[in-house]
């Protein structure tokens, strides 16, 4: 990562950046001409291998891109509900092949059959209007259904209106940032993007460092098939997320609240920069803010299709118009993040719950879930639950609670459960009475809980197929910064295909522990460092449906 292009990145600031600039120029084509490229990286000082060398990392600016008319997904959850070669076939009667591409994923794990037209998302029933809906280029705009219930409303409770919300934000600011920051780390909430840090600490870090300007980016690139609880919150409690985040840039003194939202979640990125405009119509952004001195606005940055920006620094890189690399650390964004600025990112429900806190008291979230793992959890369940949907439940309530009480069980024989993404753990349903929603009874048993997403696996899927998507998965996404991540993602899908399509072949058991391992070793983020977790409970908990491939 180079300093020197942050800084003339950030020459313009955060309204005036090279990666927005990148995606309007690609909108009209599908990618960006050299001759733009060329001029941006005269505006922007920086080299032409530079601005080329980032629209080639981006599903959605990449040459590849010229031309498409549709996508569709192609997420884990959808791949397992076999939805997809239909969508496809349907597509393939209004389009040519080359003029349909991928996405993944769009956030409608609960009914699958998931495609992406005239910038807006359809999935369920909707391919069966493919004729109307190519005909009229994103006017038909059905909205998807799904469950949503919780055993505990904090980020799932009814919204009342916008002046009501925000009276809260008139107490706020006549506090201390010190004693604000104070109630959030007594609530000992942990980031719910996967890690689990505590957010106040994250926060404090961020507060002491000297710097006239600071950011605060709410990590809005769920891009984990099977989670779709961002994009609720996003679509449905917009402000508490934008709450969260002015609360957050009041304690630590950032000036910018910047929301970067996949390009996947178009509906979000319109209904957030909506909210946003309300807030502003009301006077409560830009300087002195109900006359309490603190300054603060925000601007939605669209990403463009690339899974790796979960990653806080890629995320960064991002935003600044670099390629979306794994920055090495330290220093941590906290210290040198966004335009070598201060920088904090949150994940979109780690935010939303700051309004909850502040109003009740950090003590009595604390109260809530478990002794480490404070607070709620949103469980995202997908389309083989008889009632498939989101749920928000105390940390600490059994799995065999909302599996059953809150999904109704299976709607068909699932063998095993992938919990919390890609690089989440792979539960068998022998593991179901052993686990609770929390982070600690996860890893203790194994396994990850990261975002909670379910995709659950039917009977029908061989398993050593669905760990052969994974690893392609997991090496088409991999930025390709470090070489375990880049070479050892490929060599593993490459492995279980030849052991698919080979009879002869015999994947050499000691060869792929190896693999792995130097994988969850040497790589240089979760990404790369992640992948093996579920490989390994494949191998633990289905050795005798593995052992044929197996020497």
């Amino acid at each position: 990562m180079s300093k020197n292009l942050s800084e003339l990145s950030g020459r313009g600031g955060i309204v005036d950046n090279l990666f927005e600039k990148m995606g309007k120029a690609a909108e009209k084509s599908g990618t960006v001409t050299q001759e733009e490229l060329d001029r941006l990286a005269k505006e922007f000082l920086v080299g032409k291998a530079n601005t080329y060398g980032t629209v080639t990392a981006y599903d959605f600016m990449k040459p590849e891109n010229q031309g498409k008319k549709a996508y569709i997904c192609n997420g884990s959850a959808c791949l397992c509900a076999g939805t997809q070669d239909k969508v496809m076939d349907t597509l393939s009667e209004h389009y040519k092949r080359e003029e349909i591409g991928h996405m993944t994923c769009l956030g409608r794990c609960h009914e699958n059959a998931a495609f992406h037209i005239g910038g807006v998302n359809y999935s369920g029933d909707a391919s069966q209007k493919m004729s109307e809906i190519v005909s009229t280029q994103g006017a038909l705009q059905p909205k998807d259904t799904y469950n949503v219930g919780s055993n505990k409303e904090i980020l799932t409770q009814a919204f009342t209106d916008v002046d009501a919300f925000y009276s809260l934000l008139h107490d706020v600011l006549k506090k201390s940032p010190e004693d604000v920051l104070g109630e959030i780390k007594s609530s000992n909430i942990r980031g719910r993007g996967g890690a689990g840090f505590p957010m106040g600490v994250k926060w404090d870090f961020c507060r002491k460092a000297e710097s006239d300007t600071k950011f605060i980016i709410c990590n809005a690139d769920e891009g984990d098939p099977g989670a779709y609880s961002d994009r609720y919150l996003l679509e449905e409690q917009p402000h508490s997320v934008l709450f969260g985040m002015m609360v957050g840039g009041y304690c630590m003194g950032a000036q910018w609240g910047i929301l970067y939202i996949r390009a996947e979640y178009p509906e979000s990125v319109d209904i957030v920069s909506n909210a946003i405009q309300e807030l502003r119509d009301r006077n409560l952004l830009g300087d002195n803010i109900l006359g309490s001195g603190f300054n603060f606005d925000f601007k939605v940055i669209k990403a463009q299709g690339a899974y790796i920006c979960g990653e806080e620094t890629a995320l960064i890189n991002s935003i600044e118009g670099q390629r979306p690399e794994v920055r090495t650390r330290p220093p941590f964004p906290a210290i040198q993040g966004l335009f070598n600025k201060p920088t904090i990112v949150n994940n979109v429900e780690t935010l939303a719950a700051v309004h909850w806190i502040l109003e009740h008291g950090g003590s009595s979230y604390a109260a809530l879930g478990t002794e480490k793992s404070t607070g709620t959890k949103l469980v995202c369940l997908d389309s083989f639950f008889n009632k498939p949907g989101m749920y928000e439940v105390e940390m600490g309530t059994s799995l065999r609670t909302v599996i059953d009480d809150f999904g109704g069980g299976f709607k068909q024989p699932v063998k095993a459960m992938h919990i919390g993404g890609p690089l989440g753990g792979m539960v068998p349903v022998s593991k179901i009475d052993d686990l609770a929603i929390d982070f600690e009874s996860f890893s203790s048993n194994g396994f990850l809980l990261g975002h909670a997403s379910v995709v659950c696996i039917p009977e029908t899927i061989e398993i050593i197929k669905y760990l052969e998507h994974l690893m392609e998965f997991a090496a088409y996404e991999s930025c390709g910064k470090c070489f375990p991540c880049r070479l050892g993602t490929t060599r593993g899908q490459e492995m279980f295909a030849k052991a698919i399509n080979d009879e002869n072949y015999k994947i050499d058991r000691d060869l792929l522990n190896d693999l792995l391992d130097t994988l969850q070793e040497g790589s240089l983020c979760a990404h790369g460092g992640g992948i093996p977790l579920p490989v390994k409970n494949a191998l633990q908990y289905f050795e005798d449906e593995l052992s044929q491939y197996l020497a």
